[in-house]
Order: structure tokens, then C-alpha cells, then sequence
């Protein structure tokens, strides 16, 4: 049988000590051992040159095939600046860079040998169907991504993205996650990119009614910008799914072991890290196409005092009191603190009898049914 690995220098020296006597048959005794004679024949003289009986290296005297060493450097340099990219974002950044790459694979491989593949992706992926609004600044996604801890304090990352380009319109390092901080930003970021036509948030706070059902204030200084609001359903984070799939990108290639001194050192660290993630990150979702090529700004610009809602002269307009409610029909029907202070106008739904719709400016914001005494808010839910 063949000589086994972890005895096949003790074999091949007995080998050659038992051949070299004189009397002995080479080609019986290489029977005896398992090999063939040519074998047999080549230890021998290996063993007549003093020469070890060792293997040689197999490895080809020339490969010209074989990838520049510079090229390689690049690879393994490119990896050491942005560890969590795989061999696809590394193949197009660098073809972005005008150098040129063989193959995906070849830079796969070169990373295998380097030691630089930090795991292997899951080989059951699940599919699933990618949705994008056809155009920018159709719809922002916005969340917080949880909180970070600092050497002092903590920083909350609030996240704006673009649903069509995911174009990160927003990272900022916040100190809270209260209304008025989310509003600042809000600000400063569509003064520079304008007004998308919607936006989606999810129900937590400050986002979410004080029950989960109607408008909250935030809502409502969004809607005054003309801006579509729309919240997730409750325990479905999928709504949010680009904006959760870049706080994973985030976490993964900044965040994750980063130690962060202050919101000041935050703040520079996430701006240097979107500039990367907008400009030059390939995403697998655009085609491998960076954001920045895909994105635009709104036409529509910021409005820093929007005018109040007005009604026809013959509507039936309403104001609505401190606690949220309007008088209709000798009765308080609730809709909503946020609006406390607006003036909203109740219209008769014609298809139904005893139904009414409340709409602050254009938005139908809540429904009145006589028929059965309640009020059904019309928060929008995606």
C-alpha cells in the first residue's frame, strides 16, 4: 500500500538502507514497500548524490499568470483601510481607481492568502425582493440608531437615508433622542439637500403617538414642510429595512471597537466614514454603482416659515383645544394633541351617511362616524 504521510521519511531511509547492499532486488523489495520501482529508483540516487529524501516544492520555476506583487499590495491595503469590504466592493473601488483588476475571484483568493477573509457568509441566504422608489428624494427613512457608548456620556446616531440611491443624507452624533434635537438636525439637513416628498419612521420614540395611534407634533412640523408622513406597523422593522441594513453597515465598519471621546470626536469620525460610505463604498443593491452617482438634491426647497392651512369660506372649520379634541355635533371628538391650536375643517364623506373626515390642510388626519359615536385617527401606517 502506499507509505503513509506521517512515516514516509522513516520508510523512505529504511528503503534505501535495505537496497543499497549488494545482494539486494530492488524491483521485489519495491513490492514490498508499496512503491514502484521508478520511485524506488529515484530515492536511490537521491540518496547516491547526498541529496535529502525530503519532497521538493512542486511550485513552478515561472508563472505568468501570476498577479504583480504591487498589485496585491494594493488589494491587501485597500482591505486593511475598509476591513468589513468584501472581494466585490474592493474589485469595483479599485476599478473606480483606474487600476485593473482580473477577476473578483483573483482578489478573493488574494485575500484568502493574505489571511485577510474575516468568515465566510452564510450559504443559506434567503431570498428576498428589493423595492426602491424610482426617484430621489421620494422617500427618506429616519431612525436612531440606538445608542453608543462614549468615554463621557452617550451618542445617539440619528440616520436619514434615501430610499432610491441610499444615499446617507444624515448621520449625526446626538446627545438625546428628544423631538426638538431630531428637529434641529432635520433643519440644517434639508436646507442643504431640500424636501423629500415622504418620510417613514417607526413607532418608538420620538416618533410614535403618546398612544401609538395619532400624529405627533414632529409629525406635524414635517407636514408643514408638505411632506407625506408615514410610521412602520408595530413589531415590523422591515418598513425600515434600508436605514436597519445601513445601522448594520454602520456598526460593522466604524462603530464596532471604535473608542469615541466626546460628540465633537463622534461627529468627525461619522462624517469622515459617510463621505466614504456616499463616494466611494460600492453597493452590491446599486449595481456596485456608489450613492453619490445615483442621488440628487430635492427641487423642493426648504421653507423656513410655511404658511398656515386655509379653508373654503363654506367649510365647516374647527379649532382644536388644548387637549387635543374639537367640538362637533354638541360632542368632543379627540384628534390629537399635535395639532392643539390648528384649525382643522370637517367634511361630510358623501358615499356614507353620518361619516366625517377632519383634514388639516390637504391630510385627512382622523374620521368621525356619528353612527356609532368614535373617531378613527388617520395616522398613516406603511
Amino acid at each position: 500500500m502506499p507509505w503513509q504521510e506521517s512515516s514516509a521519511m522513516s520508510l523512505r531511509e529504511e528503503f534505501v538502507a535495505l537496497a543499497q547492499h549488494e545482494q539486494s532486488n530492488i524491483r521485489a523489495l519495491c513490492l514490498r514497500f508499496g512503491i514502484s520501482p521508478t520511485t524506488g529508483y529515484k530515492w536511490l540516487e537521491r540518496a547516491r548524490q547526498l541529496q535529502p529524501l525530503s519532497d521538493r516544492s512542486r511550485r513552478p520555476k515561472h508563472s505568468p499568470n501570476q498577479c504583480p506583487l504591487e498589485f496585491e499590495q494594493q488589494v491587501c491595503q485597500l482591505r486593511q483601510e475598509h476591513p468589513a469590504w468584501g472581494a466585490r466592493k474592493l474589485t469595483h473601488r479599485l476599478m473606480n481607481l483606474g487600476v485593473k483588476v482580473p477577476a473578483v475571484s483573483t482578489v478573493h483568493a488574494i485575500l484568502c492568502r493574505h489571511g485577510l477573509i474575516l468568515g465566510q457568509a452564510s450559504e443559506a441566504a434567503t431570498p428576498w425582493r428589493r423595492f426602491e422608489h424610482p426617484e430621489p428624494n421620494d422617500l427618506w427613512q429616519m431612525d436612531f440608531k440606538g445608542h453608543v457608548a462614549m468615554l463621557r456620556g452617550r451618542c445617539h446616531p440619528l440616520t436619514i437615508l434615501d430610499d432610491h440611491s441610499r444615499y446617507a443624507v444624515c448621520l449625526q452624533a446626538c446627545g438625546d433622542e428628544q423631538e426638538a434635537t431630531v428637529v434641529q438636525r432635520l433643519e440644517m439637513v434639508m436646507r442643504r439637500y431640500g424636501v423629500p416628498a415622504r418620510m417613514t419612521m417607526d413607532n418608538g420614540s420620538p416618533w410614535g403617538g403618546y398612544d401609538g395611534c395619532h400624529y405627533t407634533s414632529l409629525d406635524l412640523w414635517l407636514m408643514r414642510q408638505g411632506i407625506r408622513v408615514g410610521h412602520s406597523r408595530p413589531y415590523h422593522p422591515q418598513t425600515q429595512g434600508k436605514d436597519e441594513r445601513f445601522h448594520r453597515t454602520l456598526k460593522a465598519e466604524l462603530l464596532q471597537g471604535l473608542p469615541l471621546a466626546n460628540l465633537s470626536e463622534a461627529q468627525h469620525a461619522f462624517d469622515r466614514w459617510r463621505q466614504v460610505y456616499n463616494q466611494q463604498r460600492p453597493h452590491q443593491a446599486l449595481d456596485m454603482q456608489v450613492p453619490i452617482v445615483r442621488y440628487r438634491t430635492s427641487p423642493r426647497p426648504y421653507c423656513e416659515r410655511p404658511a398656515e392651512p386655509e379653508y373654503a369660506s363654506a367649510e365647516q372649520v374647527r379649532q382644536v383645544q388644548k387637549q387635543g379634541a374639537i367640538s362637533w355635533k354638541n360632542r368632543l371628538w379627540k384628534v390629537g394633541k399635535a395639532f392643539k391650536g390648528q384649525q382643522v375643517a370637517v367634511r361630510a364623506d358623501p358615499t356614507e351617511d353620518g361619516c366625517y373626515d377632519v383634514f388639516w390642510s390637504t391630510l385627512r388626519i382622523a374620521r368621525i362616524d356619528l353612527r356609532d359615536q368614535s373617531i378613527q385617527a388617520g395616522r398613516v401606517i406603511v
